[in-house]
């Protein structure tokens, strides 16, 4: 069965158009306004391994909140739908490229900073957002004071985004930056470790095939 969605979702604030292939083969074309973020969709979809193709019209000239968020939440109802009743899926997914071998904890780097990324696709929303308060409020932009707030990625968006998705996919996420000191690089290694523990949960465990991985035969 192809696990694939397509949503489109309309608001007084944003439209988002989505079209998404679980077993893809890391392909995107994202346009969202915010070129930045775009830059984070596309990466996502390439370590994740998935096709994504995302478009929005925001109102990125009051901000860039509605676009981020609303862009959140379609990928967390496409995910919710494309997996279906969730049969066979490993479920879980780490982060885990490289893998410490001692400690079973799994982590992405990227040059001066280091990120955990855990998911549960359990049908239970709850964000865990940890080791980015002192990052919050800083601006993602190299000519910050030369350009319009419609092209500025405030940090705080990620949250945003991630909770969108936890909230629309209905998954457990637990995301932690260890450390990290340039804001590019912080959001960037949490998309990345988000990526991966999401390619992971959603591949295909060939010894449970058309099982429920739950005691409760339902996710």
């Amino acid at each position: 069965m192809r696990r694939i969605a397509q949503i489109d979702r309309k608001t007084g604030e944003t439209h988002v158009k989505l079209s998404l292939n679980i077993d893809g083969r890391g392909e995107y074309q994202n346009a969202t306004g915010i070129s930045f973020f775009d830059h984070m969709l596309d990466l996502l979809a390439r370590h994740a391994v998935l096709d994504l193709e995302l478009h929005c019209q925001g109102d990125i000239e009051v901000d860039g909140h509605h676009t981020v968020e609303d862009c959140g939440i379609a990928l967390g109802e496409a995910f919710l739908d494309a997996l279906g009743n969730k049969e066979g899926i490993r479920r879980y997914g780490f982060a885990f490229d490289p893998r410490n071998p001692f400690t079973g904890e799994a982590y992405v780097p990227m040059d001066e900073c280091l990120a955990r990324c855990v998911i549960d696709f359990s049908g239970r929303p709850y964000l865990v957002w940890k080791g980015m308060d002192s990052m919050a409020y800083r601006i993602l932009s190299p000519e910050e004071q030369n350009q319009d707030m419609s092209s500025r990625f405030r940090f705080g968006l990620a949250r945003e985004f991630f909770q969108g998705f936890t909230n629309a996919a209905k998954c457990n996420l637990h995301l932690e930056l260890l450390y990290g000191e340039e804001p590019h690089h912080v959001v960037e290694v949490l998309f990345k470790a988000f990526a991966k523990a999401v390619d992971f949960a959603c591949s295909h465990d060939p010894r449970i095939q058309d099982q429920i991985p739950s005691t409760k035969g339902k996710l």
